[in-house]
């Protein structure tokens, strides 16, 4: 057997392996995204962020779905399959580049959105509501305190009706001293929350890039031993040895 078809094949076989894993873990990787938006999605306005997520989840059902019929095709040698296998990869890999532009484009514009959406749930904040709850989970998952600061509580409605109090959320976790009062800063977290929420979801977008772009590396390359397998099959079918 030609030696460019036993690594063709060797390296489809692989592709398809990762296929299998792969499925379940983009899967993984979109459902984590969305899960850490969603956490925070009172303090986002433009709900087009979870895109990229939503095509890294398509995309590995499907990647899951096809690892088989490429297998199936790799080990056949059908021209019919590994065509139809080409143009999976051609779709999936086309699917991951737009994932990558969207992550790219949205990852700029958390920023803006996070200035433009966060001192509004702030000043909503009146210890019931949705906005409340929100808040509390947001201080106290990344143990922060106002939006750029604590001291952004000082202009908010809730700091006057509640004896010039912040939140007990902007407590440091396991002190039972705290109760909220501006005198004692070294029981308060006292770093605002904008800056954090902004690097766990840059983190988290960038994990996804990091993945989309590996994908697409290896797509790229089992595209390439498609073709090399399609051009070798056709040339030995193409003519017949002669005996003597």
């Amino acid at each position: 057997m030609d030696c460019g078809i036993i690594t063709s094949k060797t390296v489809l076989l692989l592709l398809n392996v990762i296929f299998w894993a792969a499925g379940g873990a983009l899967a993984y990787v979109g459902s984590y995204v969305i899960k850490s938006y969603n956490n925070f999605d009172n303090f986002l306005e433009d709900k087009y962020t979870l895109i990229p997520a939503a095509i890294i989840i398509t995309v590995g059902v499907v990647m899951f779905i096809i690892g088989t019929v490429g297998c199936c095709a790799t080990l056949r040698e059908s021209k019919v399959g590994l065509s139809f296998f080409l143009m999976i990869l051609l779709a999936m890999f086309a699917a991951e580049v737009a994932a990558l532009v969207f992550a790219l484009i949205y990852q700029g514009r958390i920023k803006g959105d996070l200035e433009r959406s966060m001192s509004d749930v702030f000043q909503k904040y009146d210890g019931e509501n949705s906005e409340s709850r929100a808040v509390d989970y947001l201080q106290s998952q990344l143990q922060c305190c106002g939006v750029q600061t604590y001291m952004n509580w000082t202009t908010m409605p809730w700091f006057s009706s509640s004896n010039n109090t912040v939140p007990i959320s902007c407590c440091k976790q396991n002190n039972t001293e705290c109760t909220g009062k501006l005198d004692q800063p070294d029981l308060l977290n006292t770093q605002g929350c904008e800056v954090k929420l902004e690097q766990l979801l840059q983190d988290v977008m960038s994990y996804a890039m990091l993945v989309i772009l590996g994908f697409a590396i290896i797509k790229f390359f089992g595209m390439l031993s498609v073709c090399v397998i399609t051009c070798k099959s056709g040339r030995r079918t193409g003519y017949q040895t002669l005996y003597v």
